[in-house]
Protein backbone atom coordinates (compact mmCIF):
# COMPACT_ATOMS: atom_id res chain seq x y z
CA UNK A 1 0.00 0.00 0.00
CA UNK A 2 1.29 3.44 -0.94
CA UNK A 3 1.13 5.57 2.22
CA UNK A 4 3.19 8.70 1.60
CA UNK A 5 4.74 10.39 -1.41
CA UNK A 6 6.60 13.55 -2.35
CA UNK A 7 8.67 14.69 -5.29
CA UNK A 8 10.51 17.80 -6.36
CA UNK A 9 13.76 19.39 -7.46
CA UNK A 10 16.79 19.85 -5.23
CA UNK A 11 19.99 21.87 -5.46
CA UNK A 12 18.73 24.37 -8.02
CA UNK A 13 21.52 26.94 -8.28
CA UNK A 14 20.73 30.57 -9.06
CA UNK A 15 22.97 33.64 -9.18
CA UNK A 16 21.28 36.95 -9.95
CA UNK A 17 23.19 40.13 -10.77
CA UNK A 18 21.25 43.38 -10.58
CA UNK A 19 23.14 46.29 -12.13
CA UNK A 20 22.84 49.88 -10.94
CA UNK A 21 25.37 51.57 -13.17
CA UNK A 22 28.81 50.46 -12.04
CA UNK A 23 27.50 49.14 -8.71
CA UNK A 24 25.98 45.67 -8.77
CA UNK A 25 23.97 43.60 -6.30
CA UNK A 26 24.62 39.86 -6.13
CA UNK A 27 22.22 37.15 -4.95
CA UNK A 28 23.43 33.55 -4.75
CA UNK A 29 20.82 30.91 -3.88
CA UNK A 30 20.48 27.14 -3.70
CA UNK A 31 16.82 26.13 -3.84
CA UNK A 32 14.90 22.92 -3.17
CA UNK A 33 11.25 22.43 -4.13
CA UNK A 34 9.05 19.67 -2.70
CA UNK A 35 5.51 18.78 -3.86
CA UNK A 36 3.00 16.79 -1.82
CA UNK A 37 -0.48 16.05 -3.08
CA UNK A 38 -2.71 13.73 -5.06
CA UNK A 39 -0.07 12.12 -7.24
CA UNK A 40 -0.58 8.47 -6.27
CA UNK A 41 -1.61 7.47 -9.81
CA UNK A 42 1.84 8.29 -11.12
CA UNK A 43 3.26 5.70 -8.73
CA UNK A 44 0.63 2.97 -8.92
CA UNK A 45 -0.51 3.28 -12.56
CA UNK A 46 2.27 5.18 -14.29
CA UNK A 47 -0.23 7.99 -15.01
CA UNK A 48 1.78 11.22 -15.37
CA UNK A 49 -1.01 13.53 -16.53
CA UNK A 50 -0.97 15.57 -13.32
CA UNK A 51 2.78 15.48 -12.73
CA UNK A 52 4.64 18.72 -13.26
CA UNK A 53 8.16 17.75 -14.38
CA UNK A 54 10.90 18.62 -11.93
CA UNK A 55 12.76 20.18 -14.85
CA UNK A 56 9.86 22.63 -15.12
CA UNK A 57 10.30 23.47 -11.44
CA UNK A 58 13.93 24.34 -12.14
CA UNK A 59 12.98 26.47 -15.15
CA UNK A 60 10.35 28.28 -13.09
CA UNK A 61 13.04 29.41 -10.65
CA UNK A 62 14.94 31.12 -13.44
CA UNK A 63 11.86 32.55 -15.13
CA UNK A 64 10.50 34.15 -11.96
CA UNK A 65 13.93 35.56 -11.10
CA UNK A 66 14.34 37.17 -14.53
CA UNK A 67 13.83 40.93 -14.47
CA UNK A 68 12.74 41.00 -10.83
CA UNK A 69 15.44 41.74 -8.22
CA UNK A 70 15.26 39.28 -5.31
CA UNK A 71 14.75 41.36 -2.18
CA UNK A 72 15.11 38.45 0.24
CA UNK A 73 15.11 34.64 0.21
CA UNK A 74 11.77 34.70 2.01
CA UNK A 75 10.14 36.94 -0.59
CA UNK A 76 11.37 34.83 -3.50
CA UNK A 77 10.33 31.63 -1.76
CA UNK A 78 6.82 33.00 -1.23
CA UNK A 79 6.60 33.94 -4.88
CA UNK A 80 7.65 30.48 -6.02
CA UNK A 81 5.34 28.68 -3.60
CA UNK A 82 2.35 30.78 -4.60
CA UNK A 83 3.06 30.25 -8.29
CA UNK A 84 3.15 26.47 -7.92
CA UNK A 85 0.09 26.21 -5.68
CA UNK A 86 -2.02 28.39 -7.98
CA UNK A 87 -1.23 26.37 -11.10
CA UNK A 88 -1.34 22.77 -9.82
CA UNK A 89 -4.79 21.73 -8.56
CA UNK A 90 -3.59 18.36 -7.25
CA UNK A 91 -0.88 20.02 -5.17
CA UNK A 92 -1.77 20.07 -1.45
CA UNK A 93 1.49 21.35 0.01
CA UNK A 94 4.61 22.89 -1.50
CA UNK A 95 7.79 23.56 0.40
CA UNK A 96 10.47 25.85 -0.99
CA UNK A 97 13.75 25.77 0.95
CA UNK A 98 16.37 28.38 0.12
CA UNK A 99 20.00 28.76 1.15
CA UNK A 100 21.55 32.17 0.54
CA UNK A 101 25.33 32.19 0.08
CA UNK A 102 26.82 35.50 1.18
CA UNK A 103 29.32 37.61 -0.72
CA UNK A 104 31.18 40.74 0.45
CA UNK A 105 32.20 43.57 -1.82
CA UNK A 106 35.91 43.93 -2.39
CA UNK A 107 37.92 47.01 -1.60
CA UNK A 108 39.24 48.48 1.61
CA UNK A 109 35.80 49.79 2.54
CA UNK A 110 33.68 47.54 0.33
CA UNK A 111 33.73 50.26 -2.28
CA UNK A 112 34.36 48.17 -5.41
CA UNK A 113 30.94 47.94 -6.98
CA UNK A 114 31.34 44.85 -9.12
CA UNK A 115 33.89 42.59 -7.39
CA UNK A 116 33.02 40.22 -4.57
CA UNK A 117 34.57 37.69 -2.20
CA UNK A 118 32.61 34.72 -0.90
CA UNK A 119 31.76 34.55 2.80
CA UNK A 120 31.41 31.29 4.52
CA UNK A 121 30.73 28.69 5.56
CA UNK A 122 27.83 30.58 7.18
CA UNK A 123 24.69 30.72 5.07
CA UNK A 124 21.30 32.37 5.45
CA UNK A 125 18.35 30.01 5.09
CA UNK A 126 14.63 30.32 4.49
CA UNK A 127 11.80 27.86 3.98
CA UNK A 128 8.26 28.48 2.78
CA UNK A 129 5.57 25.85 3.30
CA UNK A 130 2.34 26.77 1.53
CA UNK A 131 -0.90 24.82 1.75
CA UNK A 132 -4.46 25.58 0.71
CA UNK A 133 -5.16 26.54 4.32
CA UNK A 134 -2.21 28.83 4.96
CA UNK A 135 1.49 29.60 4.76
CA UNK A 136 4.39 29.05 7.14
CA UNK A 137 7.55 31.15 6.83
CA UNK A 138 10.81 30.06 8.42
CA UNK A 139 14.21 31.72 8.37
CA UNK A 140 17.57 30.77 9.75
CA UNK A 141 21.33 30.49 9.85
CA UNK A 142 23.42 27.45 8.95
CA UNK A 143 27.04 26.58 9.71
CA UNK A 144 27.95 29.74 11.62
CA UNK A 145 31.20 28.83 13.38
CA UNK A 146 31.59 30.64 16.70
CA UNK A 147 33.97 30.29 19.64
CA UNK A 148 34.62 31.93 22.96
CA UNK A 149 37.62 31.41 25.21
CA UNK A 150 36.08 32.47 28.52
CA UNK A 151 32.77 32.41 30.43
CA UNK A 152 32.37 28.70 29.72
CA UNK A 153 32.29 25.84 32.23
CA UNK A 154 31.14 22.24 32.47
CA UNK A 155 31.17 20.56 35.86
CA UNK A 156 28.94 18.82 38.45
CA UNK A 157 27.74 16.37 35.79
CA UNK A 158 26.63 12.77 36.27
CA UNK A 159 29.46 10.24 36.56
CA UNK A 160 29.62 6.49 36.26
CA UNK A 161 32.41 3.94 35.97
CA UNK A 162 33.12 4.95 32.36
CA UNK A 163 33.37 8.71 32.92
CA UNK A 164 36.85 10.15 32.32
CA UNK A 165 36.00 13.73 31.38
CA UNK A 166 37.50 16.20 33.87
CA UNK A 167 35.39 19.00 35.28
CA UNK A 168 36.32 22.53 34.27
CA UNK A 169 35.34 26.09 35.02
CA UNK A 170 37.39 27.50 32.15
CA UNK A 171 37.12 25.85 28.74
CA UNK A 172 36.92 26.83 25.09
CA UNK A 173 33.37 26.78 23.79
CA UNK A 174 33.18 26.31 20.03
CA UNK A 175 30.27 25.28 17.85
CA UNK A 176 28.83 25.43 14.36
CA UNK A 177 25.47 27.09 14.95
CA UNK A 178 22.39 26.20 12.95
CA UNK A 179 19.26 28.13 13.92
CA UNK A 180 15.82 27.98 12.34
CA UNK A 181 12.98 30.19 13.47
CA UNK A 182 9.32 30.30 12.50
CA UNK A 183 7.49 33.60 12.18
CA UNK A 184 4.03 33.94 13.67
CA UNK A 185 3.54 36.90 11.34
CA UNK A 186 5.72 37.84 8.39
CA UNK A 187 7.79 40.90 9.36
CA UNK A 188 7.40 43.98 7.24
CA UNK A 189 11.19 43.92 6.73
CA UNK A 190 12.37 40.30 6.77
CA UNK A 191 15.97 41.33 6.14
CA UNK A 192 16.00 43.54 9.23
CA UNK A 193 14.34 40.78 11.27
CA UNK A 194 16.95 38.25 10.15
CA UNK A 195 19.85 40.54 11.08
CA UNK A 196 18.24 41.37 14.44
CA UNK A 197 17.82 37.68 15.25
CA UNK A 198 21.39 36.87 14.28
CA UNK A 199 22.68 39.75 16.40
CA UNK A 200 20.63 38.68 19.43
CA UNK A 201 21.94 35.11 19.17
CA UNK A 202 25.58 36.18 18.91
CA UNK A 203 25.39 38.87 21.60
CA UNK A 204 24.00 36.32 24.03
CA UNK A 205 26.58 33.68 23.09
CA UNK A 206 29.42 36.15 23.69
CA UNK A 207 28.24 37.47 27.04
CA UNK A 208 26.50 34.50 28.66
CA UNK A 209 28.13 32.80 31.64
CA UNK A 210 27.78 29.27 30.34
CA UNK A 211 27.41 26.21 32.54
CA UNK A 212 26.94 23.99 29.47
CA UNK A 213 26.04 24.16 25.79
CA UNK A 214 22.45 23.51 26.83
CA UNK A 215 22.50 26.43 29.26
CA UNK A 216 23.74 28.92 26.67
CA UNK A 217 21.52 27.50 23.93
CA UNK A 218 18.39 28.19 25.96
CA UNK A 219 19.55 31.71 26.78
CA UNK A 220 20.26 32.41 23.10
CA UNK A 221 16.81 31.24 22.02
CA UNK A 222 15.13 33.21 24.80
CA UNK A 223 16.97 36.40 23.78
CA UNK A 224 16.06 35.94 20.11
CA UNK A 225 12.37 35.73 21.02
CA UNK A 226 12.68 38.80 23.23
CA UNK A 227 14.37 40.91 20.55
CA UNK A 228 12.22 39.89 17.55
CA UNK A 229 8.51 39.80 18.46
CA UNK A 230 7.54 38.33 15.07
CA UNK A 231 9.21 35.00 15.92
CA UNK A 232 6.93 32.24 17.23
CA UNK A 233 9.61 29.64 17.96
CA UNK A 234 13.28 28.97 17.28
CA UNK A 235 15.15 25.66 16.91
CA UNK A 236 18.88 25.62 17.67
CA UNK A 237 21.43 22.94 16.83
CA UNK A 238 24.89 23.36 18.37
CA UNK A 239 27.44 20.56 17.99
CA UNK A 240 30.13 20.86 20.63
CA UNK A 241 33.35 21.35 18.66
CA UNK A 242 35.83 20.10 21.22
CA UNK A 243 39.19 21.80 21.78
CA UNK A 244 41.34 19.54 23.93
CA UNK A 245 44.24 20.91 26.01
CA UNK A 246 47.54 19.47 24.80
CA UNK A 247 49.66 17.64 27.38
CA UNK A 248 52.95 19.57 27.28
CA UNK A 249 54.42 17.93 30.39
CA UNK A 250 56.28 15.38 28.26
CA UNK A 251 58.23 18.32 26.84
CA UNK A 252 58.93 19.71 30.29
CA UNK A 253 56.45 22.54 29.61
CA UNK A 254 53.32 23.76 31.36
CA UNK A 255 50.11 24.26 29.43
CA UNK A 256 48.55 27.35 31.01
CA UNK A 257 45.22 26.66 29.30
CA UNK A 258 46.61 28.15 26.10
CA UNK A 259 47.45 25.29 23.71
CA UNK A 260 44.63 23.16 22.31
CA UNK A 261 44.00 20.69 19.54
CA UNK A 262 40.63 21.01 17.78
CA UNK A 263 38.81 17.75 17.05
CA UNK A 264 35.99 17.30 14.56
CA UNK A 265 34.85 13.82 15.50
CA UNK A 266 33.31 12.58 17.63
CA UNK A 267 31.43 15.64 18.87
CA UNK A 268 28.54 16.30 21.18
CA UNK A 269 25.27 17.26 19.47
CA UNK A 270 22.83 19.42 21.40
CA UNK A 271 19.56 20.87 20.13
CA UNK A 272 16.48 22.54 21.49
CA UNK A 273 13.33 24.39 20.46
CA UNK A 274 12.32 27.50 22.40
CA UNK A 275 8.78 28.79 21.90
CA UNK A 276 6.64 31.58 23.25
Amino acid sequence: MLTNTAYGKSSVRLVQVTRHGDRHDLVDLTIAIRFEGDYDASYTDGDNRSVLPTDTMKNTVYALAAGNPIASPEAFGLRLAGHFLDRNPRLARVRVALTSHGWNRMGEHGDVGSAFERRGPEARTAAITEERSGTTVEAGIADLIILKSSRSAFDRFLRDEYTTLPETRDRLFATSLTATWRYRSIPEDVNQAWHATRRALLDCFASHQSESVQHTMYAMGRDALAHVPAIESIHLVMPNKHHLPVDLSRFGLENRNEIFVPTDEPHGLIEATISR
